[in-house]
């Protein structure tokens, strides 16, 4: 969900207007890249750019647009998130968000730490409403 919300407001910020109809869930599998992109493509058969929720929907969704004879970058960009092995494994390999897993595991340590530290009751704590956001990298690679 956050990840959609990111994309509503990168619109917002843009001055651009959402088009639901290019919003479709999936569930961070193969598959469900496979039946979002299906999706898609009945609902906006021009798409000519996808950001997958996972490197591994984009997995699925290149299987779908291959089949349905779109060339990735040169008809569609496509774009994951996670920059795992399967992004630089890929053909074309998949330009991927990259997020700061070690320091994402260091942070949530230390808020946990913290969090044990804290001998008030847990219902008055709530982490007293701490949120910490960690910037996020685009590795770009021949899919988009």
């Amino acid at each position: 969900q956050r990840r959609v919300d990111g994309y509503r407001a990168a619109l917002g910020a843009a001055g651009r207007e959402v088009d639901e109809r290019l919003i479709v869930p999936g569930d961070f599998t193969e598959e469900g890249g496979r039946r979002a992109m299906t999706e898609l493509l009945e609902r906006c058969p021009e798409v000519d750019a996808v950001f997958a929720g996972s490197d591994v929907m984009a997995a699925g969704a290149r299987q779908v647009l291959r089949e349905a004879g779109r060339r990735i970058s040169d008809d569609v960009a496509l774009v994951g998130y996670d920059d795992s092995a399967i992004a630089r494994h890929m053909d074309p390999p998949l330009t991927s968000v990259r997020q700061p897993i070690e320091e994402m595991g260091r942070a949530m340590i230390d808020l946990l730490l913290a969090e044990i530290a804290d001998r008030r009751p847990v219902a008055s704590r709530a982490l007293d409403g701490r949120q910490l956001v960690l910037p996020n990298e685009l590795v770009e690679r021949a899919s988009s």
